[in-house]
């Protein structure tokens, strides 16, 4: 295994605690049995358990994403993220922001042939150990979770925006903003940090860290661009600034990590597939074209998701309410008035009760797709466009918002069938 004596170091002769034992968690215990067969560890899984475990004298407590930093009673932790960082950390592109890591990380991962893609998007680091060597580079998408406890960061950062989200998690959104900023905090001398100067919240955050920030900056933005990243956008087959924004990062850490011009990108970055639940085209049944943006959790995305499309007759909103401020959302909608508009969940619910005067069409306070399809289908007129893009999360209906956009779309094959 490459590296593996590091690694055994920053395990052996320690007393260890697991502290969830979800997907990483697992994960976790699979390294240990793996490189120190005899170590001494527990596992603590449940928040009441592991706050109870946490307090007591281990060495080296690795807590998975999902734990809140809250209940860990002030010890410090590590992850296993942190751990393989602080391993791996020169051979890693990571890439996180609130929204658009899964898709840029992909994206980066497509224009670097042979690299390696991991972390959030579903493949836990250590899982991919056996594939490493002198050679490799790894694209990693990196959550706030992840984030919250390193001791190194990735040697190529990419921070896309920050808006509010995960305020269950947080005690607070500044919490929130600075796991974020430990992408670039973390970084050693030598390394290379993007961020995206459209976000406002984003260029104060790093206007207040710079003196922490030991790699270069390379600072970018959707409205500055030259008349060659012009046309190598116009090759990309993702819709909306947002998305386009994402491409223009991917092809300048490609440009970077291979030394090539950026147009040599064009006939690759056309190429690329959009994933799933991300603004994605369902299909055209009963003469309406049909968008699920299951990802759509922040009021922000709605609002680009219905920019990229231009003209939605149809707007699903709502779902588990976090407490997320909706008034960019609803001051958008006032200037850009939607036909139609289902409520969805209690977030759905609050929503409505600050935009049912704008004058609708149509409008349904409902939580069941069973109804809630039927319902877009009899009141989108011919040639189109619902969009599920619901500015919230799930959890109050489903196990996550792929299970959701999944959902949906069977709602619709269903009523094609009928």
């Amino acid at each position: 295994m490459f590296r593996e004596d590091q690694l055994k170091a920053l395990l052996s002769g320690r007393r260890i605690l697991i502290a969830g034992y979800g997907r990483e968690g697992q994960s976790a215990e699979r390294l240990i049995k793996r490189l120190v067969p005899d170590a001494n560890y527990r596992i603590a899984d449940g928040n009441e358990q592991i706050a109870a475990e946490a307090v007591k004298d281990y060495d080296l407590i690795i807590k998975s994403p999902g734990v809140p930093m809250r209940i860990m009673g002030g010890v410090e932790c590590s992850s296993l993220t942190d751990l393989f960082l602080q391993v791996y950390g020169d051979k890693v592109i990571g890439v996180t922001g609130t929204k658009g890591k899964s898709t840029t990380a992909s994206l980066i991962h497509h224009l670097l042939p042979g690299s390696i893609l991991a972390g959030n998007i579903g493949i836990p680091l250590f899982d991919i150990l056996d594939e490493l060597n002198d050679n490799s580079i790894v694209v990693a998408e990196l959550s706030c979770h992840q984030l919250e406890v390193l001791h190194r960061a990735p040697h190529i950062a990419v921070l896309l925006n920050l808006f509010q989200e995960h305020l269950d998690h947080y005690d607070n959104y500044m919490g929130y903003k600075m796991a974020k900023m430990q992408i670039a905090l973390k970084q050693r001398e030598g390394g290379h940090f993007f961020y995206c100067t459209d976000n406002e919240e984003l260029c104060d955050m790093v206007r207040s860290s710079e003196l922490g920030i030991q790699s270069s900056l390379h600072p970018y933005s959707f409205n500055d661009i030259s008349d060659e990243e012009r046309t190598l956008l116009e090759a990309c087959p993702l819709v909306g600034e947002h998305n386009l924004s994402n491409a223009l990062v991917a092809c300048r850490v490609a440009a970077l990590v291979l030394r090539q011009p950026l147009s040599s990108f064009r006939a690759p970055l056309s190429t690329f597939k959009g994933l799933r639940h991300r603004l994605e085209r369902v299909g055209e049944y009963g003469g309406i074209t049909w968008y699920d943006d299951s990802i759509s959790t922040i009021p922000e995305a709605a609002i680009a998701a219905v920019k990229a499309l231009g003209h939605v007759d149809t707007l699903i909103l709502g779902g588990f309410d976090r407490g997320i401020d909706y008034s960019p959302l609803v001051e958008f909608l006032k200037e850009n008035p939607v036909k139609n508009v289902v409520f969805v969940g209690q977030a759905g619910r609050r929503i409505y009760s600050s935009t049912h005067p704008l004058g609708h069409s149509a409008t349904l306070v409902e939580d069941d797709y069973t109804k809630i399809v039927p319902w877009c289908a009899e009141h989108t007129p011919q040639g189109g466009i619902v969009l599920l893009s619901p500015a919230a999360a799930s959890y109050d209906a489903f196990k996550n918002f792929e299970h959701r956009g999944d959902f949906y779309r069977e709602q619709i094959l269903k009523l094609n069938q009928n």
